[in-house]
């Protein structure tokens, strides 16, 4: 007769609360990697790839003279290397004193990615920057943007209220967060195509495209720049779809403050786009485009991974109260 019951209660302990400090880190550890991605940006932007041409030193030294795309580029690998130690520690701190095993896990994960990642951000330096290695190490770098976004969500005070929630909300917001969410990364991949294809002015006007809706396709560069922006069109729908459902939907009240910040990014992210073309891709609005795209992708895991507590919680409940029934 105790045993239900015992069972029932230790469940929320094995779901865990974790300490407001590892909380607090896990968080930085996210707000710094996106800063990473924006200082990736700059390199890229201004062109500065090439700045540092040895690795894993700069110049054969640990700290050269940071002058010109030196600064951009050795300055993106001492932030890199920053974020690469802090998510080591992230890592034995969860190993320490998280309860729960798979954020454990996706812990030691994000240490594997950041090494995958500085080594392919070696290999683009070595091979003198082969478009292939450097798409390879701009998409890692979302991926690994949203393992430390997810790690700060699961250890987050809101992704334990959304484990006690009662009101739930429907399988179509979950369902099409998750669209949202494989849109947004697919958009990306295509920027980051266009931009190492030196392909970011291929088509030199906006809104219009050489003056015209559909643009004449004389060369690869103009074929990825225009998928860039039908995918924009496309995103933006499936994100008005998405926010639109979880403002009318009852049960997933707890979603609408991300729901109204990812129309808000959203916003800023076409304007930051528009710019960038009517700029000639200046390196600071071309960075803020490219870190901007990142937030949203981050943004969008934040509504799928809550999107799919509440909607898991739903199979919880009549567990819950089955468990009750037969203690009773």
């Amino acid at each position: 007769m105790a045993g239900p019951r015992h069972f029932e209660e230790t469940v929320p302990d094995s779901a865990g609360s974790t300490p407001r400090g590892l909380r607090r880190y896990a968080k930085l550890v996210a707000g710094t990697t996106l800063f990473l991605v924006f200082a990736g940006a700059m390199v890229t932007s201004t062109g500065s790839g090439l700045a540092v041409p040895d690795w894993p030193l700069s110049y054969g030294m640990l700290f050269p003279p940071m002058v010109g795309g030196i600064f951009y580029e050795h300055g993106h690998r001492m932030i890199a290397s920053a974020v690469g130690l802090m998510t080591v520690i992230l890592a034995f701190w969860l190993q320490r004193r998280e309860p729960k095993l798979f954020v454990r896990r996706l812990g030691w994960a994000a240490v594997a990615v950041v090494i995958v990642q500085g080594l392919l951000g070696g290999l683009t330096v070595i091979f003198l920057l082969p478009p292939a290695i450097s798409v390879s190490h701009a998409a890692l770098a979302e991926i690994f943007l949203c393992m430390t976004a997810a790690i700060a969500f699961f250890t987050s005070t809101f992704f334990e209220s959304l484990q006690q929630r009662r009101p739930l909300l429907s399988g179509r917001v979950a369902g099409l967060s998750s669209v949202l969410l494989v849109a947004v990364f697919i958009q990306i991949l295509l920027g980051a195509l266009m931009r190492h294809l030196g392909a970011g002015l291929a088509i030199p006007d906006f809104p219009l495209s050489q003056g015209a809706l559909i643009p004449s396709f004389t060369s690869l560069g103009v074929v990825v720049n225009y998928s860039h922006r039908v995918g924009a069109l496309m995103v933006i729908a499936i994100l008005f779809l998405t926010t639109a459902r979880i403002l009318s939907d009852k049960g997933s009240r707890p979603l609408r403050t991300l729901a109204c910040a990812l129309l808000l990014l959203c916003s800023v992210q076409v304007a930051l786009g528009a710019f960038t073309v009517w700029s000639g891709k200046h390196a600071l609005i071309t960075s803020l485009h490219v870190m901007t795209g990142a937030l949203l992708l981050a943004t969008s895991l934040l509504v799928c991974l809550a999107a799919r507590a509440l909607k898991q919680s739903e199979h919880q409940i009549p567990v819950a109260r089955f468990d009750r029934e037969a203690t009773a």
